[in-house]
């Protein structure tokens, strides 16, 4: 693909969402989706973008200004994602709390609403957490126990971080946190 082309395809966004690194400069970005190392075992996504709804972005921002005084900033999995792409995961983990259900409202991915989330220390550099991301175990879930101190320590400044700006999280997912708001905007399928 020419180097033209290959602008263009990045400049190429649906309609109403921005990418966060207008928003968000220094967000480290680990996209597994646009990878084989994720839990379809297959890229799902062309291009390793966070494409959000601007209010979204901009709530982001104000949890990287949070986190930074404290030596973190954010690392995001997971932002915008195609609607299509949701229903291929249905197909592979059919099960609620899990995978949201295509066929009943999507997941908040689908509208720009959410985003998978975790920590970085402020040079970039992997802190520990409870698991990885897209862990189906009993250690993905928000509450579960942890084994490290600081692991949980980390899960909590990132969640703190997150509900002070608004954030909503999910009963099964660590990770997972969803705009207020976040089930207002309509679903895409605009591929990334």
């Amino acid at each position: 693909m020419s180097a033209l082309l290959l602008l263009l395809a990045l400049a190429a966004k649906p309609a109403g969402l921005v990418d966060i690194h207008t928003v968000v400069p220094r967000a480290v970005l680990d996209i597994d989706y646009a990878t084989p190392h994720n839990f379809m075992h297959q890229a799902v996504y062309a291009h390793p973008r966070c494409l959000l709804r601007p209010e979204v972005a901009e709530a982001l921002a104000k949890v990287e200004a949070r986190l930074e005084p404290q030596g973190y900033r954010l690392k995001l999995w997971d932002c915008y994602r195609p609607l299509s792409v949701q229903r291929a995961m249905w197909k592979l983990v059919p099960v609620h709390g899990l995978v949201a259900d295509p066929n009943h409202g999507g997941s908040h991915h689908n509208r720009g609403t959410a985003v998978d989330a975790s920590l970085v220390d402020i040079d970039g550099h992997e802190v520990a957490m409870p698991s990885p991301h897209d862990d189906f175990t009993h250690a993905g879930r928000r509450d579960a126990p942890c084994k490290d101190p600081k692991a949980a320590a980390h899960r909590a400044i990132l969640r703190a971080a997150m509900e002070a700006e608004g954030f909503t999280t999910i009963r099964m997912e660590w990770w997972h946190f969803d705009a207020p708001h976040a089930g207002r905007p309509p679903l895409l399928d605009e591929p990334l």
